[in-house]
């Protein structure tokens, strides 16, 4: 099937039982057994629930991978497949991942004993230093959240490889419609479905897709263990939303393109940051290892006042966390997404008080410029 075929028709279609043309949402807690262990697949609704099994399976085939599997929240996801590892391991970080992840990693799993490095993983020479005896994944963000860096994923898992190293990609910006980090050597690959594949702002999920039928198992286990498990009510409205995200990521990006084309002339942006851009760096791996540039984009105004003027001036832009949705988002990250990173850290990586985020929606692009631009004047 092609990707948007794939969207549609992908995982389980339907319901055998009564010919309805969508899953049914199966909101149960529990399942008659016709004798002990007689079930007829499922027996708890934390190990396993219909509505919540089409959508793992969907994940699975659009992500090429062995299993996949559906969280309350991205950062559920993230810290499920971080207690994949032990007391004393050590993983490798991009340097400016979202600031959630930031957080769990620095204040949470650091008091079970997992170590974590933050290194800009672009270079891989960066990340090939940083690899010690108890390094066991290394963790990328690809672009990234919020200055767009771009990591070679077949490279990186190839390094990876050598070491005896798990590769794990959040590739929640470009989703699995752009690009597939499993086909590129990735062992897991996770997503904040709260964003692009949910994609109407009304829906907080987080999904992950593994590429063996051993992390698969020892995935389960955490899921079941842990608890932080995807509603049937939530888990349908995300199938939902994945049904047109082919048509949203091509509108999304076409939006975009001629927003920075916008952006990069006008005297007030000092500096853009978008892969789609030929002086992006790696422009020419992300290019290679996805199939569009995606509809993120962060701009440089100079100055926390500047940027304050512009969010206070927009109109169409709406003032808000997250991103990937319908309706256009604007945000300052070193404020917002990124206030919980250090301020001298973030003016180490390039997250100045200036730098605004947008998430370019599918309203007229017309309409989003003449704000824009009305929005920067002085």
């Amino acid at each position: 099937m092609r990707p948007k075929t794939k969207l549609i028709h992908g995982g389980i279609s339907g319901d055998p039982h009564t010919g309805a043309v969508s899953v049914p949402i199966y909101q149960v807690s529990t399942y008659k057994q016709e004798g002990v262990g007689g079930h007829k697949g499922f027996e708890y609704s934390r190990t396993g629930n219909p509505t919540r099994h089409a959508l793992e399976e969907l994940i699975k085939d659009l992500e090429g991978g062995v299993r996949g599997f559906a969280f309350g929240s991205g950062m559920a996801a993230i810290t499920a497949v971080m207690m994949l590892f032990n007391s004393g391991d050590h993983v490798i970080l991009t340097d400016d991942v979202y600031g959630g992840t930031f957080r769990v990693m620095t204040k949470v799993l650091n008091r079970l004993g997992i170590e974590s490095t933050f290194v800009d993983t672009s270079d891989l020479a960066n990340i090939e230093k940083e690899i010690r005896p108890n390094t066991k994944a290394i963790y990328l963000e690809t672009p990234t959240n919020p200055l767009l860096k771009i990591t070679d994923i077949k490279a990186a898992a190839r390094l990876a490889k050598q070491h005896g190293l798990l590769t794990i990609v959040d590739n929640t910006f470009s989703t699995p419609y752009w690009q597939n980090p499993i086909s590129l050597g990735a062992d897991i690959v996770l997503h904040s479905a709260t964003k692009y594949l949910g994609g109407h702002s009304d829906v907080v999920a987080g999904l992950v897709v593994v590429n063996n039928e051993k992390l698969g198992e020892d995935l389960h286990f955490i899921q079941n263990s842990t608890g932080g498990v995807l509603g049937p009510q939530d888990s349908w409205l995300l199938m939902r939303g994945i049904k047109t995200l082919g048509v949203r990521m091509e509108e999304h990006e076409a939006n975009t393109q001629k927003i920075v084309e916008f952006l990069s002339e006008h005297p007030a942006v000092t500096k853009i940051y978008y892969p789609g851009l030929a002086t992006h760096p790696n422009h020419h791996i992300a290019k290679e290892q996805a199939r569009g540039f995606g509809g993120m984009v962060s701009f440089d105004v100079g100055s926390a006042e500047k940027a304050d003027q512009v969010l206070n001036k927009v109109k169409f832009f709406t003032l808000a966390e997250s991103l990937g949705a319908v309706e256009s988002l604007i945000s300052v990250p070193a404020k917002m997404t990124h206030a919980s990173i250090p301020k001298e850290r973030r003016e180490e990586l390039g997250i100045t008080d200036g730098l605004i985020r947008i998430s370019v929606g599918l309203e007229d692009v017309e309409d989003l410029i003449e704000d824009l631009k009305q929005a920067l004047e002085v």
